[in-house]
């Protein structure tokens, strides 16, 4: 059995599949439909293409409820609970607060100016009843930014092993997931990136199966008077996360589940993070603002 791989663009992101096969006819065929699918969900979910479903349940914003498919339904049903089991953190809502949070900019937002999108910010001020969604307030916008990579992921891969792929690896910007381990049973050797030293990883993960997410202070921030402020907001404050780890990685079953994980545990901070992720059974690797390597 052979490893092919494959390298595309999707989602602002370098992707990468790394498919084990008898005959490169099976692999190719597994990596065109794959990338089909990537591009598929990069289509529906983009908030920058006006034919998008979510460009039109924001455009729709406070006039009337929109009909969605089944996937998209799905996809609304996990983050509303994603919400509720993070005590909404997790808000998919939270999107809007870009248009006053310009991290090239070098310059802070005014309190005022934070206090007035607020309102535009929350779950609960949506209107969800399994088949048709309403944002109640004029403004307001959906963003599946913070998963939708993490769902290719794991469509990509549930492509692959129906294409007849039993053994390789989605990576689609740094979100992975492995169908399984290399043919002859040892696991991948995932890389873990150093927040501090993009170039280097800080600690390498072993992963046989299942999905893999990172979250960190390292993808988008500014300084501002000696303090770093990272692009990852807390949707009740509508302020970066202060007091957090540097970085988190999250295996769980899906990408979607170790994405969602990794995201909450930044905004939950370095006292309730690891509580929250013992609590739900998800492995981990948290990278403290000194450095210091932290793995369950």
């Amino acid at each position: 059995m052979k490893e092919f791989r494959y390298s595309f663009s999707a989602m602002a992101s370098p992707c990468e599949l790394r498919l084990y096969a008898e005959r490169a006819s099976v692999a190719n065929k597994a990596a065109e439909l794959a990338q089909a699918e990537v591009l598929r969900i990069e289509q529906t979910y983009s908030r920058y293409r006006d034919d998008s479903i979510v460009s039109r349940i924001n455009a729709a914003a406070g006039l009337g409820p929109i009909a969605v498919d089944p996937e998209t339904a799905a996809l609304l049903n996990y983050a509303a609970t994603a919400y509720q089991q993070s005590d909404g953190l997790f808000d998919i809502t939270s999107g809007v607060l870009r248009r006053v949070w310009d991290f090239k900019s070098g310059q802070l937002p005014s309190d005022s100016a934070i206090a007035d999108i607020l309102p535009l910010v929350g779950w609960d001020k949506v209107h969800w009843d399994g088949q048709q969604i309403l944002l109640t307030q004029p403004g307001m916008q959906l963003d599946f930014g913070g998963f939708g990579k993490e769902w290719a992921a794991d469509s990509a891969a549930r492509i692959c092993r129906e294409a007849g792929i039993e053994y390789g690896l989605v990576e689609l910007g740094g979100d992975i997931h492995a169908m399984g381990p290399h043919p002859d049973g040892s696991p991948w050797q995932i890389g873990i990136r150093h927040p501090r030293d993009p170039e280097n990883a800080i600690a390498v993960l072993p992963l046989k199966s299942g999905g893999l997410a990172s979250s960190g202070d390292y993808e988008r921030f500014m300084v501002v008077d000696g303090q770093r402020y990272s692009h990852i907001l807390n949707p009740k404050t509508g302020w970066p996360i202060t007091e957090s780890f540097s970085a988190v990685s999250v295996v769980a079953p899906l990408c979607l589940l170790a994405g969602t994980g990794a995201t909450v545990a930044m905004l939950k901070g370095q006292v309730e993070a690891r509580n929250w992720l013992n609590s739900l059974e998800l492995p981990f690797l948290l990278v403290a603002p000194d450095g210091q390597v932290i793995q369950s």
